[in-house]
């Protein structure tokens, strides 16, 4: 059934592929190559010996680049619903934006097949037995779910109430003790740091997928991203689903078709109800917050908008979701036609520093940046556009420097996912959830890039932090036993 769904998939790109390159507006040859490498780079992460980061990377840049130009080029003339800068749609333009994309994508591919050398998965999963954390689940499983859940609902709750992390929002509430903090690793991948232990001690415990392995991280998932006002709640559960399907498989565990459709039915009624919410939220809080014109020098303001605006709007921004949310080729456009290029704006880039309400350098260097509108209130909102790692790597405006960045970023993401794999266990489920979350952070890089250490910070802190309570863990139940 995989591969003929594989099939399906392959024969689809081609037909696109050739309906973009036949209505491409510049050389065929530039298209073909843009086509050939970012394809490879998507199939490379399903090969036998792929980390999940070279699955995550490939899919959110065939996504940002090659399926978004594709569609817009073969079904839309090339027009684009995002900013594009001084990009003026000529053929030389293009080839241009195409030439750096492909660039980067082959830094990637170097770095993979390099990293390949050095580290790759086992043919079967480690077996967690003996692992500290693993025992004291099998002794309390369902008490320890039950907790879960709980911790999930109270943290999303008390999210939104007083709106400690969400995105887009500045914060409307700072916690003692950098409780913020807390909330903000919690939320991102915190959270689903404790769905992926429980996914993977369901199968070792239960040889299958059992519903405790599917609904308590679906609703995590649900109610953290509801909580963030984010419409990913697809990323972090299509890792925990990736790695634990990968584990089933490795682990040569027959796969229960009816679990399947129930895990497939479950995810799709729960994502599809948090981007309709999380839409509602956001233009509900955007739109809210934007006054009318007065009817007079005294008069105070009335709201512009009614409730069937703001569903209105709602529906507007699910629309274009799917293909136009990924960053990619637009910002590689808009870059790449910009006459700001060069080593000093390398170095200020690396200088920008994060400021509530402040627009960011891309968008006030290389596009009219949609959130410059006057009208939004900027003590509650923050939003800023994102150029991408590649096209944040063409900043000096060369070619070379592009493959060289993206050459390193490949490794330097292998690296991490290397270090979740030692610290957390072994655990493939959680290795596939934080190389989800390196992955997308390339994939959407260039805002205020030196605080990056912050991420890939507590990523560490996040896998020493299993490390350490299965340490204790260990220890702790080794006595327990030696006391019997």
């Amino acid at each position: 059934m995989i591969r003929f769904f594989a099939l399906l998939f392959t024969i689809a790109c081609l037909a696109l592929a050739l309906l973009a390159g036949s209505r491409y507006q510049g050389h065929w040859l530039t298209y073909a190559v843009f086509t050939l490498t970012a394809n490879a780079l998507l199939f490379n992460g399903f090969r036998k010996n792929a980390l999940y980061f070279d699955t995550f990377i490939g899919i959110f840049l065939w996504l940002g680049f090659w399926l978004k130009l594709s569609v817009r080029v073969a079904f839309m003339a090339g027009r684009f619903s995002e900013p594009v800068g001084a990009f003026d749609g000529s053929a030389a333009a293009f080839d241009h934006a195409l030439t750096i994309a492909s660039c980067g994508f082959v830094g990637l591919l170097a770095a993979s097949f390099m990293r390949q050398r050095f580290f790759s998965y086992t043919a079967t999963p480690p077996s967690c037995a003996g692992q500290g954390l693993f025992e004291v689940y099998r002794v309390y499983r369902k008490t320890l779910v039950a907790l879960f859940v709980l911790l999930v609902i109270a943290v999303a709750a008390s999210n939104i109430g007083l709106g400690i992390y969400q995105r887009g929002m500045v914060v409307q509430t700072v916690l003692p003790f950098g409780l913020n903090g807390i909330y903000k690793w919690l939320l991102q991948f915190g959270l689903a740091s404790i769905a992926a232990l429980i996914i993977r001690f369901e199968i070792e415990l239960q040889r299958k997928i059992s519903m405790l392995a599917i609904f308590p991280p679906l609703l995590e998932c649900f109610f953290s991203n509801v909580s963030l006002l984010s419409r990913g709640m697809i990323l972090n559960a299509a890792a925990l689903g990736l790695g634990g399907l990968r584990t089933l498989l490795a682990a040569k565990i027959r796969l229960d078709i009816r679990t399947m459709v129930v895990a497939t039915v479950a995810f799709s009624i729960l994502f599809v109800a948090s981007v309709l919410a999380v839409n509602y939220l956001r233009a509900n809080s955007v739109l809210r917050d934007i006054e009318a014109p007065r009817t007079s020098a005294t008069a105070a303001p009335t709201l512009a908008y009614s409730s069937a605006d703001i569903a209105a709007n709602a529906r507007d921004m699910t629309g274009p979701l799917f293909i136009d949310r990924w960053v990619g080729i637009e910002g590689v456009m808009a870059v790449s036609s910009s006459n700001r290029l060069g080593w000093n704006l390398w170095n200020e880039a690396w200088l920008e520093k994060f400021q509530e309400g402040q627009l960011s350098l891309y968008d006030r260097y290389f596009i009219d940046s949609p959130y410059a509108i006057p009208t939004i209130d900027k003590a509650k909102h923050h939003f800023v556009s994102l150029p991408g790692v590649i096209a944040f790597f063409y900043y000096p405006g060369s070619l070379a420097f592009v493959f060289v960045g993206l050459l390193l970023i490949g490794l330097t993401g292998a690296m991490y996912e290397y270090l979740a794999y030692r610290l957390g266990g072994q655990n493939w489920v959680l290795c596939s959830l934080l190389a989800q979350v390196v992955a997308f952070r390339y994939a959407s890089f260039g805002y205020v890039p030196k605080q990056s250490y912050l991420l890939f910070g507590t990523l560490v802190l996040n896998v020493l932090l299993i490390a350490a309570a299965g340490w204790v863990l260990q220890r702790w139940m080794a006595r327990f036993r030696a006391s019997d």
